[in-house]
């Protein structure tokens, strides 16, 4: 029989066998959420009363003391009985975009950088969504499902663009998006995901920010810096593109194109393994520190592998960065 969930003053109806996080998203209800497989502990709460199945929950992600403890992972923790809880970090049980199942068709597919593609996505009807949040995609006649961040602003709401770098022996590259996916094929899409997200426009205060991705995480750094232009024109912001060599660039005409429209917008391209002469070499938190020397009242955003992501919150703290204005994106791989 199904359950019903309550935070602060919503109540979640959830299915027998539906996780928790999954029911509260369905219903417009937000719970701070990231890699939704169990493996960040962003969306970890507190079962204040009644009890759940904890199912998959990584023992890293939630140890058996905080089982005890009364803490759950939303996105694994299926209900045992009605439930309370409360969230850990954030404001839980705020309103947000509902988490919907959607079928795309195929608009378009470019190779834009080495093993790096392009798709956009036509949906049948809008999804309301924030600038930097991520979709889901499922592989045809599989179970298997793989995450990309949107490129789009919130505006851009019925053609949906990703950026999908090559996986070699990947379930949904190698033997999908870039083998056999086709213009006019239909994509199952779920989403939107993930807090990666700017504050409500009402409550950013329009400093400085440093955007720093590597790879294809340069994909939600697109929609938050033009969201951040686009509510301030004189908004410092610098955005870092890290990759090895000058054959991953991508989208260099896009970001001449900012920076002649905006002049507080800087884009940095970094190469760490095939250095050139007309572009910045090593690693883009390195260089980050090298440009700026205070960072004190600005917001730090960070995309991509896990070990990136770390570099970038040591470097922002280095310069002197608050901890709270300090915002990630790992790149999770999906056997984690």
């Amino acid at each position: 029989m199904p359950f019903t969930a309550t935070v602060g003053d919503r109540e979640v109806p959830c299915g027998d066998d539906q996780p928790l996080l999954d029911a509260f998203l369905r219903a417009g209800v937000w719970l701070p959420n990231s890699c939704n497989q169990g493996t960040c502990g962003t969306c970890k709460l507190r079962v204040v009363s009644g009890a759940v199945d904890h199912r998959d929950s990584p023992a890293d992600t939630l140890t058996a003391e905080e089982r005890t403890a009364g803490l759950a992972l939303a996105c694994q923790a299926r209900l045992r009985s009605d439930v309370v809880v409360e969230g850990t970090g954030g404001v839980a049980g705020r309103a947000t975009h509902p988490l919907r199942d959607l079928v795309a068709t195929v608009r378009e597919l470019e190779d834009i950088a080495r093993d790096t593609r392009r798709l956009r996505l036509g949906l049948p009807e809008p999804l309301a969504f924030h600038a930097g949040q991520y979709v889901e995609l499922t592989v045809p006649g599989t179970t298997v499902r793989r995450q990309y961040s949107l490129v789009n602003t919130a505006e851009e709401d019925k053609v949906l663009e990703l950026h999908v770098r090559l996986v070699p022996g990947g379930a949904a590259t190698e033997r999908w998006i870039f083998d056999g996916l086709a213009i006019g094929d239909r994509v199952e899409v779920t989403g939107p995901l993930g807090d990666f997200v700017l504050p409500p426009a009402d409550e950013d205060d329009g400093g400085p920010m440093v955007l720093i991705g590597g790879g294809t995480g340069l994909a939600p750094l697109i929609g938050l810096a033009r969201t951040a232009l686009g509510r301030d024109p004189d908004r410092r912001v610098l955005l870092y593109h890290g990759v090895r060599g000058a054959a991953d660039l991508y989208d260099l005409d896009l970001m001449a194109e900012l920076a002649e429209e905006y002049a507080g917008f800087s884009f940095v391209p970094v190469l760490s393994h095939e250095p050139e002469s007309s572009h910045r070499s090593g690693f883009p938190t390195d260089v980050f520190v090298e440009d700026v020397a205070s960072a004190r009242g600005w917001s730090g955003w960070l995309c991509g592998p896990p070990p990136m992501v770390e570099a970038g919150v040591k470097a922002f703290k280095r310069r002197r960065m608050a901890p709270r204005m300090i915002h990630r994106e790992n790149f999770t791989p999906a056997d984690a």
